[in-house]
């Protein structure tokens, strides 16, 4: 049996021998992006129909800043807030718990979590977090093999806690 860590790491390792054999192919080579969370807008329109309720979400590194196959973003939840259960059908997701605790939803129920808690979800995985504390959460998290929402295959669950 593979674990969480074997996999991710295989899902990064296939990234970087992507990018390596497209040098070897000619390609130009890449360029480094880099920003500060700072300068980077809170996304707007999330709708709490399509799982995403009262969310704080950066999109740090996606295709459109940066051209990437992949998106790397921070996600401040006040207390309540909550990204209801959803998969991604295109994309491997991870989060990292940086600050505070709540309840991870699961296909096997909701679990509780804490700050340094490191989850995968491969393709496919149902997953999401609800901040049932009273104090922020923030994670830090990204999708491994789409560089948007719509290349990811977002899908909420039909059964929600909406």
């Amino acid at each position: 049996m593979t674990s969480s860590a074997e996999k991710f790491g295989s899902a990064l390792g296939k990234a970087v021998r992507a990018t390596a054999a497209a040098w070897k192919e000619g390609q130009p080579a890449p360029v480094m992006y880099r920003t500060n969370l700072r300068d980077v807008p809170k996304v707007e329109g999330l709708k709490r129909d399509d799982g995403w309720v009262d969310m704080q979400v950066q999109f740090l590194i996606d295709k459109k800043s940066a051209d990437a196959d992949h998106v790397v973003g921070w996600t401040v939840l006040k207390p309540g807030a909550r990204h209801e259960n959803h998969r991604h059908h295109n994309c491997d997701e991870f989060f990292i718990v940086l600050k505070g605790h709540g309840m991870i939803y699961t296909d096997k129920g909701d679990t509780p979590s804490a700050e340094g808690d490191v989850v995968y979800s491969p393709r496919g995985c149902w997953h999401g977090f609800n901040n049932t504390s009273s104090e922020d959460v923030v994670l830090v998290w990204g999708w491994m093999g789409a560089g948007s929402i719509e290349a990811s295959g977002y899908q909420v669950h039909p059964e929600s806690h909406k």
